[in-house]
């Protein structure tokens, strides 16, 4: 009885938010509080179960592929297609699709997830299948150093049933092999040697002392393993083991977003076994979009404005060096509230130097002011510093008619993105 009390009331508030304009996490909330194994009732009856897409970069366009190319296949799936990585964003995405009784008919749940919430999550439920993406750097004033983050990763590991999946070129997730039970499904993802330095590690990006590709695989290339063994711009070459299977160009933007498409490419195959299609799957693999805010298109005036989530050291380098032979009018927008990390001193970890010939135009978010320091100590020219990201975005978009783009933390990214939807249609954020 207190189940289906909680789904009415939890309803009835995701109802009353969206009618005061906007989605919210209070609904999850509340059904957390009144049943707090809301999520356990609900997913416990789904045939393929449940996975979990983790780590600290990627994890959002990672389960968006991921969901394309399970539905290719015709399963029924259930994501949390918001973003909202805490455990009380999954109850609130799951009221709009659980019956009266709080059941959810699907076949499978693939959900994003925190880092420390996904330990959370699989303490309610067990994932049969998880995905480990990289282990970096991020948010320090949450999760302390990157030795803790492993550990938390590891306990979800540590519950999962069916398949692990595992970064191969990250010495961290790698390690987490030792927390595989003995009955469930090991499997990998990663680069071919030619593409290492293009996916530093956290070690590499801060000086640890390397060693040559070829030793530091652990294990060698299995046949079940996914790796990308060529990149140049847009067009990448994925194997299977060592065995090539398909050289295609994407839709995804960003060196990042091609890694992240092994890592679904190894996750599906893990889960569908020898119900994998290969050919319909590299199909769909083709046709997927970047998720909000992560590379991102939209016309402005017929000209490209591209926006790009920026949160940590890593994922800022690799953006600049994806977007690097694409110029464009560049705004940086830089906030620092909880979901962007209090402590924004990772920025002095990334080099701006490109932009010293070009200079950045706009600057704006809460911590402007700071991002313009940052960049004048690699003599990159600021023109604006314009906190309001409201008017900074009017004023950027006006400024000149020209491909742009712009670099932006998660909070900041949403503000941007509310303003941009007043006049241009945009994929909707829960």
């Amino acid at each position: 009885m207190l189940q289906k009390q909680s789904v009415k009331l939890g309803k009835l508030i995701k109802k009353a938010m969206r009618l005061r304009g906007g989605g919210s996490a209070l609904p999850g909330l509340v059904v957390e509080k009144l049943s707090p194994n809301f999520l356990a009732h609900a997913l416990s009856d789904l045939p393929h179960g449940v996975v979990v897409v983790s780590g600290t970069n990627g994890k959002t366009t990672t389960t968006k592929i991921v969901v394309e190319l399970l539905k290719t296949h015709g399963l029924r799936v259930f994501t949390n297609p918001s973003g909202s990585n805490f455990t009380r964003g999954v109850v609130a995405s799951l009221l709009d699709h659980v019956d009266s009784a709080g059941k959810l008919d699907m076949d499978i749940a693939v959900l994003e997830l925190d880092e420390a919430h996904a330990v959370h999550f699989a303490s309610s439920v067990a994932p049969a299948y998880t995905l480990i993406l990289n282990v970096f750097r991020d948010q320090l004033d949450r999760f302390g150093e990157i030795d803790h983050t492993a550990k938390l990763l590891a306990r979800v590991v540590e519950k999962t049933t069916k398949g692990v999946v595992l970064n191969r070129d990250d010495e961290l997730v790698r390690a987490l092999a030792i927390d595989v039970k003995r009955d469930v499904a090991l499997r990998y993802f990663g680069v071919g040697n030619s593409l290492l330095k293009l996916f530093p590690s956290d070690k590499d990006m801060r000086g640890a002392k390397k060693k040559s590709p070829e030793k530091d695989r652990r294990t060698p290339i299995q046949p079940d393993d996914v790796i990308l063994s060529k990149l140049s711009g847009q067009k990448a070459t994925f194997s299977f083991g060592e065995e090539t299977k398909k050289s295609m160009t994407l839709k995804l933007a960003g060196i990042y977003n091609v890694q992240n498409a092994a890592a679904a490419l190894a996750l599906a195959r893990t889960i569908l076994g020898d119900d994998f299609k290969e050919k319909q799957s590299f199909t769909a693999l083709e046709t997927v979009r970047p998720a909000f805010g992560r590379g991102e298109a939209i016309t402005i005036d017929g000209q490209p404005l591209e926006i790009v989530l920026v949160k940590n050291p890593s994922g800022f380098r690799l953006s600049l060096a994806s977007y690097r032979k694409k110029p464009a009018e560049t705004m940086i927008a830089i906030n620092d509230l909880y979901a962007d990390g209090r402590d924004m001193s990772w920025l002095w970890d990334v080099d701006f130097s490109d932009f010293s010939a070009s200079g950045i135009p706009f600057v704006s978010g809460i911590r402007a002011y700071d991002m313009a320091l940052r960049l004048q100590y690699d003599n990159v020219e600021v023109g604006q510093i314009l906190p309001d990201t409201a008017a900074a975005l009017q004023a950027f978009l006006a400024s000149g008619n020209r491909p742009k783009r712009i670099f932006c933390t998660y909070t900041a990214m949403l503000s941007l993105r509310r303003e941009l939807a007043k006049t241009h249609p945009l994929e909707a954020i829960e």
